[in-house]
């Protein structure tokens, strides 16, 4: 039987987090993992992060997952991997499924950082070939380059249904509908803001109503629901479709720590099933730890933060570091966690129906309940301004932990401050905005909410500069049509500037001209004739 001071059940952010921790205080750390590949979900989400610097904002999820992986390696944490923990037996004793058979370890210490599943919901048909979980579609894509489907219908408007249907129309799918029986939707705005510009509908208070089809996806009936989430007869809505999404959340996977008797509860808040853990993630059995989504449902970032604090603790009570530096950690950890945690997202929040920002100013309506936000409400906001000269227009409208936009303006045009939740503020000079254009605000932004607005560009025309993330990219002199926050052509548009930088980070930046009159409304580029290119 093979000993070691730590064992972690899990690869993915949090446990990779874990064990770094831990191993940098000279533990004799394993993370076993029964994927082929460490790194959990992080590999396929290549979307940048939200957050701070301390949280690896504006880094896509599986550049972080290199970091880690590599940060892993250096500290000498042993990684297996197609090894299926079995079982977790008295005295930290972990049966694990691997090389063919089954092999015991001893540990004075777990952490467990299992995950979460897929969430399911049944309806007629969706047992058919092309009903799919999101995170499966995401698997599909980014793993291994193949396209769930050509015309897809999403259901589900949290930030996985959210960031998976933009996924999908980079791939080059065309996302017909993102549909959810809540009458609001459930992510971040600024995901659902994306997703409306470039034309795809929202259907809040709709759900599936069937899957036509005999041996696989033909085609999908939504209809709108009452009050008791019943299909209202003579409200539905038919779509040509070959392939189903369904983004309705998550479980923790805790049948580890059910085995172990740590005590537990059943709190939805969390997402189910999880261990009662004190602040460190230590569960009812000393030295058993959950970390992450296990013991409860939360970003990625916050995933990381957890594991470490489990890690530190864990290196701690088997007397690998002293209560003084620990007492300084999980001091910097907690006030870290603590900030991803602030704003109308926070877990405390869930359930609520938020009116306003912390601000004071009035949610957008139709944001939550189309997708967009009005050019009316739009202009409520502190981000958005109209000034002489180039400037950033923000249209961050929801209090979110994420703060990139200030650090990457060098001018210091951008203002949010010490809490990364507040709404970003654009900083006006006597003689108008200091912005130089350098579009790295733009690039930074997480959610694609910034454009740089040039007035005074010619005469009669605004250049308007947005974030792209699509192939084939537009060229400098291509005509097409500019679209509006809800999709909507509104006018003719020109590319007169195509912007590639490594600093960018494959966020292109396209600078369309437009006529003076829509240069507060029109917020997305499509080429003529290219119909099909989002």
């Amino acid at each position: 039987m093979e000993r070691y001071n730590l064992i972690v059940v899990g690869a993915g952010p949090a446990g990779l987090s874990a064990a770094i921790e831990a191993a940098k205080y000279g533990m004799k750390t394993v993370v076993f993992d029964e994927n082929a590949r460490p790194g959990g979900q992080l590999f396929k989400q290549i979307h940048k992060f939200f957050g701070s610097k301390e949280h690896k904002a504006k880094i896509r999820g599986f550049n972080i997952g290199e970091e880690l992986l590599k940060e892993a390696s250096d500290a000498g944490v042993e990684v297996r991997l197609n090894a299926t923990v079995i079982g977790i037996f008295e005295n930290k004793e972990v049966t694990v499924n691997h090389d063919g058979s089954v092999h015991h370890y001893k540990a004075d210490s777990v952490i467990i950082a299992t995950g979460a599943a897929e969430n399911m919901v049944p309806f007629d048909g969706w047992t058919l070939p092309g009903v799919i979980g999101a995170g499966a579609a995401q698997t599909m894509m980014n793993l291994h380059g193949v396209r769930p489907g050509k015309k897809i219908l999403m259901l589900g408007s949290g930030n996985v249904g959210l960031v998976v249907s933009f996924q999908l129309m980079q791939a080059g799918c065309e996302v017909v509908a993102l549909v959810d029986a809540a009458p609001r939707i459930g992510g971040y705005g600024v995901h659902a803001a994306k997703i409306a510009r470039t034309g795809v509908p929202f259907y809040l208070g709709y759900t599936i109503k069937k899957v036509e089809g005999t041996e696989k996806v033909e085609g999908v009936t939504i209809g709108k629901v009452d009050e008791h989430f019943k299909i209202i007869e003579g409200t539905e809505i038919s779509f040509d479709a070959d392939t189903v999404c369904v983004a309705v959340g998550l479980s923790p996977m805790s049948q580890l720590l059910k085995m172990t008797g740590c005590k537990m509860q059943d709190n939805p808040r969390l997402g189910g099933q999880v261990p009662l853990v004190d602040e460190y993630g230590e569960t009812s059995i000393p030295c058993l730890f959950a970390a992450g989504d296990v013991s409860g449902i939360e970003e990625a970032s916050s995933a990381m933060i957890k594991g470490r604090l489990s890690g530190l603790r864990a290196a701690y009570k088997l007397g690998f570091t002293d209560e003084e530096r620990v007492k300084d950690k999980s001091t910097e950890y907690a006030k870290d966690l603590d900030s991803l945690r602030q704003g109308m997202f926070a877990p405390s929040n869930r359930g609520k129906k938020i009116e306003t920002t912390d601000e004071g100013i009035p949610i957008s309506q139709n944001l939550l309940t189309k997708g967009f936000v009005s050019d009316e409400e739009i202009l409520r906001f502190p981000g958005v301004t109209r000034q002489k000269g180039i400037h950033p227009v923000i249209e961050c409208t929801q209090n979110i932990p994420c703060n990139p936009c200030q650090d990457a303006c060098k001018k210091h045009c951008i203002k949010i401050g010490s809490c990364i939740t507040a709404l970003p503020q654009v900083e006006v000079g006597e003689g108008g905005s200091s912005c130089t254009g350098c579009g790295m605000c733009v690039a930074s932004c997480s959610g694609q909410a910034i454009f740089l607005v040039h007035e005074d560009f010619e005469p009669g025309f605004t250049a308007i500069t947005l974030p792209y993330e699509f192939l084939p990219l537009p060229e400098s002199g291509e005509k097409g049509v500019a679209l509006s926050r809800s999709g909507k052509v509104l006018c003719d548009a020109e590319i007169v500037g195509v912007r590639k930088s490594p600093a960018f980070d494959h966020t292109n930046l396209l600078t369309m001209k437009v006529p003076n009159e829509f240069a507060m409304s029109a917020r997305f580029f499509k080429s003529v004739g290219q119909g099909g290119r989002v």
